[in-house]
């Protein structure tokens, strides 16, 4: 996407949180696991404060369980959209919820190769900006998720970081959320 913002912009903004499930988890390193949970917790909790329209999705949750409570908690009346495809962005009801004068699509979630990039790769291939938020995302294995990440900045996604972000968002300390999303970071 052609576009003068490599910044983050609250008005232009919209979360998407892929795959953070229950039973996925114990797939993952416990360590990295729980880095990735915490900061997903702070940008779900960011956009419910600032009202960045959020995203849910489930990768077949029959089998691999629920969004984890840590996520749905601040996710308000959108109900994570179940899948089996890949990348969320070949589900018509992810598409649906897509608000178009948002084009920045913040990407976490898990896994980095699968999920996370197949849905990345989707949304640069309809005209999206997509943010990925490298320390809110995670493979089983680190090094397919440095290829994951490798691939997407190649594809033309903006590699970050959860504070880069929620501070990208607030832009300015006098923002009225300020203090309380600055919070989150500690």
């Amino acid at each position: 996407m052609n576009t003068t913002h490599n910044i983050a912009k609250i008005e232009l903004s919209q979360l998407a949180i892929i795959d953070m499930q229950t039973k996925l988890i114990n797939a993952m390193q416990p360590d990295a696991m729980q880095a990735v949970i915490k900061n997903c917790g702070i940008l779900a909790k960011a956009a419910s404060l600032l009202a960045v329209h959020t995203i849910v999705t489930e990768q077949y949750p029959q089998g691999l369980g629920e969004t984890l409570p840590e996520i749905k908690q601040h996710i308000g009346a959108n109900k994570p959209i179940a899948k089996t495809t890949f990348s969320a962005a070949s589900v018509p009801k992810f598409n649906q919820q897509l608000h178009r004068d948002q084009p920045q699509i913040i990407v976490a979630g898990m896994e980095s190769h699968i999920c996370v990039l197949q849905t990345a790769l989707d949304l640069i291939k309809a005209n999206k900006q997509v943010f990925v938020v490298e320390d809110a995302i995670i493979s089983r294995n680190p090094i397919n998720k440095t290829n994951a990440i490798a691939r997407m900045r190649n594809a033309g996604c903006i590699i970050t970081n959860t504070e880069s972000v929620v501070f990208e968002w607030l832009s300015n300390a006098n923002h009225t959320a300020f203090k309380a999303v600055s919070q989150l970071i500690r």
